[in-house]
């Protein structure tokens, strides 16, 4: 017996419904991409657009790790950075301002995962002109300096240094965006000193015949992070990854995308400890 016109539109309707209850169903159990935020520091020209493109091979690579979705994420602005690491919103963080990273471990469930090569001695340098009376960093009680950003790990080093040499209520510092145009402050008078971490800004402005007076303490930066609340085994496979690029069949490329030599395993407890030196632990 042939349908009539009203039971094939009721039949018609009850498939189209069918269909969207199990595309729902596919939707809602597709796994959320676990994050992977870079931030590659304050004072440094970065490209956020350019940045995510640089680590998308390490993404792919995690995600195959991790058997789920990870997203590569630039994030440039540190309040956001504080914002996302104080809701743990980041699986995976990439942090350059140690910090930043310092409070993510002591008070936002984070772990250290590994630390890269050659950025564990990260210095903040004062720097003057060649003709400057300035000799050591006492000389500069009462006088101005020029630093980057004042939330950069460069001018937290520097607040700490001058603390340390009784300087802190005595030496006063003018704040500009980059580490590349502190130096046009001294050139210019407008500070009678300059604090730069940069070694391209510190070595243009020695191969002039500038002189650096004072370099400070040590402090590891460029920390891979991950949060306490991504799945069990990612810290250990995150840290097996990056400390093991180096002897990885692509990790060459991977490394020159993060444009470091290496990454390293490192006891978060002594970089905990320097974040009381730098007053954020």
């Amino acid at each position: 017996m042939a349908s009539s016109p009203a039971s094939t539109r009721r039949r018609f309707v009850g498939q189209l419904g069918g269909a969207a209850a199990a595309l729902a169903g596919l939707r809602a159990g597709a796994a959320e991409p676990l994050l992977l935020a870079i931030n590659e520091g304050a004072t440094y020209r970065v490209n956020p657009v350019e940045t995510q493109e640089r680590f998308q091979a390490i993404s792919d690579d995690l995600a195959k790790l991790l058997k789920t979705p990870v997203k590569a994420v630039a994030v440039p602005r540190y309040d956001e950075l504080v914002k996302g690491l104080a809701n743990q919103q980041y699986a995976i963080a990439y942090v350059h301002p140690a910090h930043h990273a310092i409070r993510a471990m002591t008070a936002n469930g984070y772990r250290l995962a590994a630390l890269t090569k050659a950025y564990t001695e990260y210095r903040a340098s004062v720097f003057v002109n060649k003709d400057s009376p300035v000799k050591a960093l006492a000389d500069l009680r009462g006088k101005r300096l020029g630093a980057p950003d004042e939330d950069s790990i460069t001018s937290v080093i520097l607040r700490a240094t001058l603390r340390d040499a009784g300087l802190a209520a005595d030496a006063a510092v003018s704040y500009v965006r980059y580490q590349d145009a502190v130096p046009f402050m001294v050139e210019h008078g407008l500070a009678a000193a300059g604090v730069s971490a940069s070694g391209a800004v510190l070595k243009a402005w020695t191969d002039k015949g500038g002189r650096i007076v004072a370099t400070s303490k040590p402090v590891p930066i460029k920390q891979m992070l991950v949060s306490g609340k991504a799945p069990a085994g990612t810290l250990e496979r995150v840290s097996d990854y990056f400390c093991g690029l180096e002897a990885a069949k692509d990790g060459r490329s991977r490394l020159e995308a993060m444009r470091v030599a290496g990454l390293v395993p490192f006891d978060e407890e002594p970089v905990k400890a320097i974040g009381k030196w730098l007053g954020v632990a």
